[in-house]
């Protein structure tokens, strides 16, 4: 049985505390004996989180042993961390077989120094702290979750799920990780590697007209002419003052922007239809399956088909 240890803290964020405790439980549920969860504070005492619900935790820290699993949740609790927990952090992560961490829980960790020369991630809102105030970890502020070892970090909130589903896929097999997200209805895991945002969000909305229309445009177009040259037409730019004004106004490059929005379209079509491969490479401007496949390997790690494989509904047909 592999123990499930939450560390609570006044200003914790909830979702980052009950999220991934619903996957862990629904691994206990399908296989009994899997999991033991425990929740613990401080000193014991109940603590308030960050929208007002009170927990109450099953033990205090200083009475608790060293778990299979340690999982730190965020919140605004994080901002002036309580130095007892940092501490009992310091002494007691290394010796977990696992170190998990939600949100801005990366940043108890790093207090502890259990980031050190690792790569990690965090809430969007808050990477660029961690990695001024701890130069010795890597952060990486795109992908959902990073694993670098035994320690995990995550992104905001709803990636603590997407990491505890893939914990538990290592610990119990994939068809008991994809019984547990269709059961609480977020039947499409995400790798790890997939990013925060999707291209509309990350990139910043432009100021002027013509180059809003233009970003709507792409969004609608996938699968057309989306050169430089063509959408500087359509802004009624040149290319060269185009391409400046887009990166200036969004903050990453056309090419780039283009890049993101073929991928999404790309994965939605993959998980929400039985298109073809060939078929969706044309409708998302790829032009081959080939050239498709390299754009997936590149962004996600894995293949179109694999992708598809691993996160579409099982109930859906495919071709």
């Amino acid at each position: 049985m592999r123990t499930v240890l939450v560390v609570l803290f006044d200003g914790v964020q909830s979702l980052d505390v009950t999220g991934p405790l619903e996957v862990f439980q629904g691994g206990e549920l399908h296989t009994p004996g899997s999991y033991r969860i425990r929740t613990a504070s401080l000193d014991g005492a109940a603590v308030r989180t960050s929208s007002g619900l009170t927990v109450v935790p099953d033990q205090a820290l200083t009475a608790s042993a060293t778990p299979h699993t340690l999982l730190v949740p965020g919140g605004q609790g994080t901002r002036d961390p309580a130095p007892d927990v940092v501490a009992w952090l310091r002494e007691h992560g290394p010796r977990a077989e696992r170190l998990v961490s939600v949100c801005t829980g990366a940043i108890l960790l790093a207090e502890a120094g259990l980031l050190d020369g690792r790569r990690a991630t965090t809430h969007w809102a808050y990477c660029d702290k961690l990695a001024r105030d701890h130069p010795s970890v890597e952060v990486d502020p795109d992908p959902i979750y990073v694993r670098d070892g035994q320690v995990s970090t995550s992104a905001g909130v709803t990636a603590g799920i997407d990491l505890a589903l893939a914990l538990v896929e290592e610990d119990l097999g994939r068809e008991v990780a994809l019984d547990i997200a269709r059961h609480l209805v977020v039947f499409l895991r995400r790798p790890g590697n997939q990013a925060q945002f999707s291209a509309q969000l990350a990139a910043q909305t432009a100021r002027r007209e013509p180059l809003r229309e233009v970003q709507q445009w792409i969004t609608e177009h996938p699968g057309g002419d989306l050169s430089v040259e063509t959408l500087a037409a359509r802004a009624r730019l040149s290319p060269r003052h185009f391409a400046r004004a887009f990166q200036a106004e969004t903050g990453m490059t056309p090419g780039r922007y283009v890049d993101r929005v073929r991928l999404e379209h790309a994965r939605r079509l993959l998980e929400d239809t039985s298109d073809g491969v060939e078929e969706i490479s044309r409708a998302c401007g790829y032009g081959t399956p080939e050239a498709m496949r390299r754009a997936f390997v590149k962004a996600l790690g894995t293949a179109p088909a694999e992708y598809r494989r691993r996160f579409r509904p099982a109930s859906a047909p495919t071709r």
